[in-house]
């Protein structure tokens, strides 16, 4: 049975943040305790209530409203309580990964309950087990369920988008991505990296059934080839192909989204100055790769730098990246930006909690199931985050 509007609206909560003891939820609760609208109503959700009460005690001191911020007790691994949870809520954002570990029991809560859901995860087995398992719910229900919230895979996901709507329509379209950062790995990034390295063969069955469950449409043709390296010699970078979360999700943008032309290619990279470091990125790759297969091994570097951990504020104020991207199509050429401070803390954090709240607050175009951030948020998402502070710029646009 579907769960209606009305149902949803009258919900207690409009976003429940689960996870926000976390290092990356903490952020994100700073940022809702600084930007969430008045009447708002939100709550901090995680494992202990003794925790989740000192936080919102560090929360009120900086912004003494949210001390009558109500906190919510579930547990990741307990069905039950995550079904009361998502029953209570309209709107789900969860930190708590490697989401194959202990995020799967939450998708089919919120599924199930007709509740949105958003995450920050990056792994690709993960999202695509979901859509096999929840889409079909999901939609029955009304459920929005978005993955990649964060750093994996806004700037990438809206980036694009934004590309495309500066080129012509109805046209063959193809856009080449580049990203720079000079900022830290985060901890649940490294975890989720080694797991997925582990657990490749299984990431390749499953995205094998996602593909044959959810293909592109047929009369429309989506591709995201990987590549290999090479020289940029317009944006003078060396291009290295990214085997990331964010192609996928920009591929699936893009067949759901008649916008992107009959034809659309996206290529994704990291943009790298000098060779020497290409080279030792592949290597560190390829060693983390190797390292991944070795579960002793695995648990060592994740203990480095552990999920819930980060740099402090002094570090992340001196980080930055940029994701730029080469748009061509009916004979225009167009090189845009997204930008913005620390990606994998303050601005993953930032996007999570933006994104939550356009779930919750704004007027969005109807969409249920398994959608992407460019899909069911777009322009909206789009709009809250450069008030926010991040930049959508157009650097050039010129005849190809």
């Amino acid at each position: 049975m579907e769960t209606g509007t009305a149902e949803r609206g009258a919900r207690e909560f409009d976003v429940v943040l689960f996870g926000a003891t976390g290092f990356v939820g903490e952020l994100t609760a700073r940022h809702l305790a600084a930007h969430a609208p008045d009447g708002c109503r939100w709550a901090l959700a995680g494992r202990g209530r003794d925790k989740l009460a000192a936080l919102r005690a560090r929360l009120a001191a900086d912004h003494p409203a949210a001390a009558d911020v109500p906190l919510v007790t579930a547990d990741a691994a307990d069905a039950g309580s995550l079904a009361k949870l998502a029953a209570r809520s309209r709107v789900v954002a969860s930190t708590v990964g490697p989401y194959i570990r202990y995020g799967t029991r939450l998708v089919a809560a919120c599924a199930e309950a007709g509740t949105d859901y958003l995450d920050l995860s990056g792994e690709p087995e993960f999202v695509d087990l979901m859509y096999l398992r929840h889409h079909s719910r999901a939609k029955e229900t009304g459920a929005r369920l978005v993955h990649a919230c964060g750093f994996d895979s806004v700037p990438h996901d809206l980036g694009v988008r934004f590309t495309v709507e500066q080129l012509p329509e109805n046209v063959p379209l193809s856009v080449d991505g580049f990203v720079r950062s000079n900022a830290m790995i985060s901890g649940g990034t490294l975890a989720s990296t080694l797991l997925a390295f582990a657990r490749a063969d299984r990431m390749a069955r499953t995205a094998k059934a996602r593909r044959a469950a959810d293909p592109h449409p047929a009369h429309r043709v989506i591709r995201t080839p990987t590549g290999t390296v090479r020289h940029d010699d317009e944006l003078g970078v060396w291009a290295v192909p990214l085997p990331t979360l964010d192609p996928q999700i920009v591929g699936r943008s893009a067949a759901a989204l008649e916008r992107y032309g009959p034809v659309f290619t996206y290529r994704h990279h990291a943009a790298v100055k000098r060779l020497p470091v290409v080279a030792g990125g592949l290597a560190c790759a390829g060693g983390l790769f190797a390292a991944a297969q070795l579960p002793a091994l695995r648990r060592f570097l994740s203990a480095r730098l552990a999920p819930g951990e980060g740099p402090d504020e002094a570090r992340r104020a001196r980080s930055w990246f940029s994701a730029r991207f080469v748009g061509r199509g009916g004979g225009r050429r167009v090189v845009t930006e997204v930008a913005g401070g620390d990606p994998g803390y303050d601005e993953t954090a930032k996007m999570l909690a933006e994104a939550a709240l356009c779930l919750a607050h704004d007027d969005l175009p109807p969409t249920a199931g398994q959608v992407t951030t460019a899909v069911a948020m777009g322009e909206a998402l789009t709009a809250r985050l450069v008030r926010a502070g991040l930049e959508f710029r157009v650097l050039e646009d010129s005849p190809e």
